[in-house]
């Protein structure tokens, strides 16, 4: 059975009410009174509910077993940069980041992204739009099992990111027209938090490159072909742990 979101703080001794939202998704889920599921809390907390009571658009569930559980974390934070893509690629972006492991995803924008909005007018847009993805990080950690939300950074330019971004670690921006490549960079290193920058439709301006490399990237390639902005971030977030962490790859055959 899927898990289910429910927001914290909780407590075992007492009936936790569900909100409008877990108790639309426990009656299309058809779950009947009597019955339990698991749920988390999206910070690592996870517990087994039963269901009491379901009427109108609410209901409560009793907590047991409450405990941490963050197994399916990894000891080192991937952090995906991704160029704002147009039209949906962003959604499937987004969940793909999720489902492969990011714990940390930045939507910026770039010289070439199609999508714009950073400008004082763009606001409201990026402001819906960030809440639409974080429904999308909910549903997406529901569906793979992760216990703890991958943190949504706000939508910014190339350039400011590259300046308030100055935590220590390796540092890489996927361009298929680099010499070098990704595998032999992660061979060469240890397990560490790692960032991972994806240009938008088109890739990354040369402006942009020589500028991340300025700020300590390394420009790396994933192979000899070409992925496009919405396959190469779940591309690279694989490599990392087949190459980092090939223990939780083979449980995830």
């Amino acid at each position: 059975m899927p898990q289910f979101y429910l927001p914290g703080p909780w407590e075992s001794q007492k009936p936790t009410t569900l909100s409008a939202e877990v108790a639309h998704h426990l009656r299309v889920r058809r779950i009947q009174v009597g019955e339990s599921f698991p749920v988390f809390d999206g910070k690592g907390q996870v517990a087994q509910a039963e269901l009491l009571l379901l009427s109108g658009k609410t209901g409560q569930v009793q907590l047991s077993n409450i405990h941490i559980d963050t197994h399916r974390e990894t000891t080192y934070a991937v952090s995906l940069v991704q160029g704002l893509a147009g039209g949906d690629k962003m959604d499937w972006i987004i969940e793909k980041a999720v489902e492969t492991g990011a714990q940390i995803i930045a939507p910026i924008q770039c010289d070439r992204s199609i999508l714009k909005l950073t400008r004082p007018s763009d606001q409201e847009r990026a402001q819906k739009r960030l809440a639409h993805w974080e429904g999308i990080v909910q549903a997406a950690c529901e569906q793979c099992d992760r216990t703890v939300f991958a943190t949504l950074e706000p939508i910014q330019t190339f350039e400011t990111y590259l300046k308030v971004n100055l935590k220590p670690s390796l540092k890489l921006l996927l361009s298929p027209d680099a010499t070098k490549s990704m595998y032999s960079v992660l061979i060469e290193n240890a397990p560490q938090d790692i960032v991972l920058m994806i240009g938008p439709e088109g890739g990354h301006s040369p402006e942009e490159e020589a500028q991340a490399e300025a700020a300590g990237y390394q420009i790396v390639s994933l192979g000899e072909r070409v992925l496009r902005t919405e396959t190469a971030g779940t591309v690279a977030i694989t490599a990392v742990h087949s190459i980092w962490n090939p223990e939780m790859q083979n449980r995830l055959r």
